[in-house]
């Protein structure tokens, strides 16, 4: 479709606009919570066939923020939703659907077909919103720094020996929330401060699984948001 056509039906039809948050992906990850304060929920992965997205494999734990969740900025506008918002050290983790940037992890290469980050000593992630690299992985070596508040990504313990960056505030407006992953859980009932955590053999799982050709989305919703949403957004059934 020719893009100022598709601008113009967006803007005369913004609830089609909504629905097309998963058009051309072929991988989807689907988390959901029981209610949104829960810390723990259920990760199903789908590959598209034809029309539909159909469950690949299992599922599996995960656990979420511990303050559960809260509608973030990702691929579809979330401003109208009832519900909490999430925002900068909330301790909730993204509402919403959202793509999958860079893997990270320890070693120097793995085997991922997602672009893939080697951790060193000086990489961190920019939590200050008034930086202007608000919510960037940066190397702290190399790039002039304009920040006072940021985490360090290679850590003396092995949640980030292998994670993938969630696009939640991509580009970042101030206090939204920053430096969202999938990443090692510390245990099944152990909360995060906002990513989404799992066992070590799913993170490997992802790696192996996703394909960028395949633009993978991330959709994390509680259930009663899903449903809500699931006609709109054109979800698959749970």
């Amino acid at each position: 479709m020719n893009p100022l056509i598709k601008t113009l039906l967006a803007l005369l039809f913004p609830l089609a606009a909504m629905a097309q948050g998963l058009d051309g992906s072929d991988q989807l990850i689907v988390v959901t919570s029981k209610h949104w304060s829960d810390i723990q929920g259920i990760a199903q992965r789908y590959e598209r066939h034809g029309q539909t997205f159909e469950k690949f494999e299992a599922p599996f734990a995960v656990v979420l923020g511990k303050n559960g969740m809260g509608w973030g900025k990702g691929l579809l506008d979330t401003q109208s939703r009832q519900g909490p918002v999430k925002q900068e050290g909330d301790g909730k983790a993204p509402a919403g659907m959202f793509k999958l940037g860079t893997a990270f992890g320890y070693t120097t290469t793995t085997q991922t077909k997602l672009p893939y980050l080697a951790l060193t000593s000086t990489i961190e992630c920019v939590d200050d919103s008034d930086s202007a690299r608000y919510n960037e992985l940066v190397d702290g070596a190399v790039v002039d720094k304009d920040w006072n508040s940021s985490e360090r990504m290679r850590r003396s313990d092995e949640l980030y020996r292998q994670g993938i960056v969630i696009q939640h505030n991509t580009p970042a407006s101030p206090a939204a929330g920053s430096c969202i992953f999938f990443h090692i859980w510390r245990g099944p009932s152990a909360p995060t401060r906002g990513c989404t955590a799992m066992d070590p053999a799913n993170i490997a799982q992802l790696f192996d699984w996703l394909d960028p050709s395949k633009s993978p989305v991330l959709v994390q919703l509680p259930e009663g948001q899903y449903e809500q949403m699931r006609e709109r957004w054109k979800l698959p059934e749970r």
